[in-house]
């Protein structure tokens, strides 16, 4: 499937990129589009998804919030952040909506490993983790990578974000997608000092292993791990 790689350089506001997901969706739908990946940062905010709640908003003013209309809880965009809103038709793919999330980590935990670092899944919390043991903080687990989707006839829209070097303290203001007891990390975090460009060109090559032509097969989802 032909694929049309966007890639902003500049920040990207929410609304502005909002209103092309809902028209390039129609437009795959309609068949007059191609799938779409798109590579951007946005301006610091907050984005709600269907399972938010209201106590989760902890500094309402700090930042704009928006309804996303995606699944999930709270999260927080900004600079520094690596968002990947894929609009790709789920339906030719299978149309299995476990799998395409199982892919969605998978691509996240790829391009980690090309910066040496071990992204994992977690049985119920999706989303792409770092055990930070290695880093001085044993029992420590921190989400490096988020995940929100929507599914519209068959298509999907919003994405994934990579903390690539974003100002940590601002999810400081919500419960990152509902999860008190575990913190945030990133890239920078971890001592890896790298470029988005570095960042796009190995989130394209980690996509090409997990959704090109000939796609990898699916392993097991972390809850299939811890089952009998």
């Amino acid at each position: 499937m032909m694929i049309e790689w966007r890639i902003s350089d500049q920040t990207v506001e929410y609304p502005e990129a909002l209103a092309f997901m809902e028209a390039r969706v129609a437009d795959i739908r309609a068949g007059t589009a191609p799938e779409t990946v798109w590579l951007l940062e946005h301006p610091p905010l907050y984005t709600a998804g269907t399972s938010a709640k209201d106590t989760d908003l902890l500094t309402p003013m700090q930042f704009p919030v928006f309804q996303a209309g995606r699944g999930g809880q709270y999260t927080y965009h900004g600079p520094g952040q690596r968002i990947g809103y894929t609009m790709l038709d789920v339906q030719a793919r299978g149309g299995d909506l476990h799998d395409f999330v199982w892919r969605l980590e998978e691509w996240l935990i790829r391009t980690l490993a090309q910066f040496a670092v071990k992204g994992e899944r977690r049985c119920g919390r999706v989303g792409v983790w770092v055990d930070m043991g290695p880093f001085g903080q044993p029992g420590v687990e921190n989400k490096i990578a988020a995940i929100g989707v929507r599914v519209r006839r068959g298509v999907s829209f919003h994405g994934v974000s990579l903390n690539v070097e974003p100002d940590l303290s601002h999810f400081g203001g919500i419960v990152p997608c509902g999860i008190r007891e575990h913190g945030v990390t990133s890239l920078a975090a971890l001592g890896h000092i790298v470029t988005m460009h570095e960042v796009d060109m190995a989130m394209r090559a980690a996509f090409e292993a997990v959704f090109g032509e000939r796609p990898i097969a699916r392993g097991p989802a972390a809850c299939d791990l811890t089952e009998g």
